[in-house]
């Protein structure tokens, strides 16, 4: 192999896991490097709706956003720089078939630690007058929560690993993992250059398969284009941030003037290229999402529309992430497949998956139920408190 360089551990993608995961190698000494064929948030992670909130319906997952929380709310401590942490306050809200679903889900996420009231719709109109609260029978209201800038947050990541000499070569393609002995031992970039590593962790989003795909196993991801959408608000009128399982939508404020409006894969389509997709809204989704906005706000019925842009979530077979050890190949890793939450378990991500890297087990979160086996052997991750959600929002919870 051409030595070009040498490392601990190679991270494949710089969007925000493969930034938070380079920070915490390098802050366990190792040496890393992070490739990406573009610039560092340069994917998904720039157009993420960037809600920092703490409810899923899966344990392991809420522990991932609650201890990814303590990052945001100390940024500049922990890691420097800013991330554009906001906090607003954050409501689930069901109607009477997710009764049920939302007391388990809310009792497993207080005896994980969390922040988290039930409360009815009265309860919650009294925090937020603007509420239509006709068809709300329970919500979970996370004071604690909110939303961040993500390009500010991976960009600051950057800057600390940076600062912890991780090396970033960009714009460089990664052809291949090479695999000698049964080990993961560096890549080959595509004008054929070669950089060793004694690890390997693919961090790389929708394009993680078709690294996956040459040594003979694969996620199974999904492409999914996903959009988000900018509307005109009163700076006089505030309100929290939500995932409304009635409508199908998720939004929350931006700054004083603006919110945010979002569904996932809102309307079946061909799966799309990451490399080649139409990054501007869609004027039938600017219509369905600014309909379903002003149903829970009815303020903001016909408040103008800003801006918006689209991106592509990797989506896994059971809309959970594949964190951990690729079966069959010592040394190769992957973080990928989130299927749309990545963003607010990021740091957490990059914590858990620096230790099972560099220790062989993590223990700021346990992340085995996340293993790459489930996918092999069809175990897919099904809680019996996965919402029913309206049209539209694109994965569950």
């Amino acid at each position: 192999m051409a030595n070009s360089s040498n490392s601990d551990v190679i991270v494949i993608g710089a969007g925000v896991v493969g930034c938070s995961l380079a920070y915490h190698l390098a802050g366990a000494n190792a040496r890393v490097t992070v490739f990406d064929k573009g610039g560092i948030c340069a994917g998904m992670s720039a157009r993420s709706g960037a809600l920092v909130r703490m409810h899923y319906t899966f344990a392991p997952e809420v522990e991932l956003a609650w201890k990814s929380l303590g990052y945001f709310s100390n940024w500049g401590e922990m890691i420097g720089g800013e991330c554009g942490f906001v906090r607003t306050g954050f409501a689930l809200v069901v109607g009477g078939e997710n009764t049920a679903r939302i007391r388990r889900n809310v009792a497993m996420m207080k005896q994980i630690g969390v922040e988290v009231e039930l409360c009815d719709a009265a309860q919650l109109r009294s925090m937020d007058h603007c509420l239509n609260i006709d068809d709300i029978a329970l919500a979970a209201y996370e004071p604690q929560s909110g939303y961040a800038d993500p390009v500010a947050t991976t960009n600051s990541l950057a800057e600390a690993a940076e600062r912890r000499q991780v090396r970033f070569r960009l714009n460089t393609q990664v052809e291949k993992t090479l695999v000698e002995g049964g080990r993961a031992a560096g890549v080959r970039m595509a004008n054929g250059a070669e950089f060793s590593g004694g690890a390997v962790c693919i961090a790389a989003g929708p394009w993680a398969d078709a690294l996956l795909a040459p040594l003979g196993v694969q996620i199974g991801i999904k492409p999914e284009r996903a959009q988000v959408a900018f509307f005109h608000r009163s700076p006089a009128l505030s309100h929290l941030s939500y995932i409304d399982c009635i409508s199908g939508s998720y939004f929350r404020p931006h700054g004083a003037g603006l919110t945010l409006a979002g569904l996932g894969e809102w309307r079946p389509a061909t799966e799309p290229d990451p490399d080649n997709f139409r990054e501007a809204n869609d004027r039938e989704f600017i219509e369905e999402v600014g309909r379903r906005l002003a149903h829970r706000i009815p303020a903001l019925q016909d408040a103008p529309y800003a801006r918006g842009h689209a991106g592509v979530y990797d989506v896994s077979p059971d809309s959970r992430a594949v964190l951990g050890k690729v079966p069959g190949i010592d040394g190769l890793f992957v973080a990928a497949g989130f299927s749309g939450t990545g963003f607010k378990t990021s740091p957490a991500v990059g914590a858990a998956m620096a230790e099972l890297i560099l220790k062989g087990r993590s223990s700021i979160v346990d992340i085995s139920p996340f293993a790459f086996e489930r996918i092999l052997n069809r175990c897919l991750i099904r809680t019996e408190s996965e919402y029913v959600i309206g049209t539209g929002f694109g994965h569950s919870l």
